[in-house]
């Protein structure tokens, strides 16, 4: 079969982006985790953080589906869902949508450029839940909310959360981003553990200054990634818990793909959101010649750059002094 393709990236959290509102095309559950799995692969594949499907909704304008590199299922991508929301605003012509994911329906809106010309869209984050049930994590406290996990650290604070992937956030000193203790701490807790059955996002986050703060994450069935934009949300909130920003307010957040912009909103009933504002960038699109029985044997029939990372470039270099100015030079 041929299939079409859409290479893109939010925050340098890079996507294929497969679209089935418009293309007939479905598949089973096992060939959209074999398409992640070969497609998604940097060494044999196009290489990606995962794959975004984009389906017919019965209520919304569109569902997103997510499946990681790995082939696992996301429940939620805020760097996706950005990408989602412009492909699908572009298709049908529309300034704002709401978009159908795992947990929730949620709204994509055209914004602002967050620097230059970059294509910028605003995307909710929701739902928040604190309840370790939600997460899910096994443990005797109900919360953990800026407090010590003995089994994992005996020095670090944690916050766990889920919005509504899970996240394991700790604010951090300049000299824990250089060191090796997230990559030890993420691999345990995505291995064999008791803690996280289903493993955990993990952050380190560190305060530049007030209204900025730098998110560096490894993603649960990614690894290390340039940027996770449900992780940027929820560190943004646990700034806001801990009163070093304040809700209503943007903050900038620097990651190693670049810089997205988050608000933290709290609603009447006490229950939380966030807004998460930032590029949607194409880069190129491609024809495949495949198999969905092997899909790794995939063919390039056609590819055509869509020529718009010079001008992210413009952001990432903006992002990288912001960074190696404010943390790796003084770690």
């Amino acid at each position: 079969m041929k299939l079409n393709v859409l290479k893109c990236h939010g925050s340098g959290n890079d996507f294929l982006l497969i679209d089935e509102l418009s293309n007939p095309c479905t598949f089973t559950e096992e060939e959209r985790q074999n398409l992640a799995l070969s497609l998604c692969d940097r060494q044999k594949g196009i290489g990606a953080d995962g794959i975004l499907f984009v389906l017919e909704s019965k209520r919304c304008d569109a569902v997103m589906r997510v499946f990681n590199a790995d082939g696992s299922e996301a429940s939620m991508c805020g760097n996706g869902l950005r990408c989602v929301g412009r492909y699908v605003c572009e298709l049908t012509g529309r300034d704002s949508i709401v978009i159908e994911t795992m947990k929730a329906d949620l709204k994509v809106a055209s914004a602002p450029s967050i620097y230059d010309d970059i294509p910028t869209y605003n995307v909710e984050i929701s739902p928040v839940y604190f309840d370790l049930d939600k997460v899910p994590m096994n443990m005797e406290h109900s919360q953990v909310i800026d407090q010590k996990i003995p089994e994992i650290s005996d020095r670090l604070q944690f916050t766990v959360l889920a919005v509504p992937n899970p996240h394991l956030i700790s604010m951090v000193k300049a000299g824990s981003i250089i060191s090796n203790e997230q990559k030890q701490i993420s691999e345990t807790v995505n291995g064999p553990n008791n803690l996280f059955p289903d493993g955990v996002n993990v952050s380190f986050v560190h305060e530049i200054e007030k209204g900025s703060i730098y998110v560096r994450t490894f993603e649960r069935g990614v690894g290390f990634t340039n940027a996770c934009g449900t992780a940027m949300s929820a560190s943004s909130l646990v700034t806001c818990l801990l009163g070093l920003n304040e809700p209503g307010e943007e903050i900038d957040v620097f990651n190693n793909g670049g810089k997205v912009r988050v608000v933290v909103n709290r609603k009447d009933t006490g229950e939380y959101f966030m807004e998460l504002i930032g590029n949607a960038t194409y880069l190129f699109e491609a024809e495949l010649q495949l198999t969905l029985s092997e899909p790794e044997n995939f063919e390039i029939l056609s590819q055509t750059d869509l020529n718009e990372e010079a001008a992210y470039g413009l952001l990432q270099d903006h992002a990288k002094k912001v960074v190696d100015r404010k943390i790796f030079t003084n770690a």
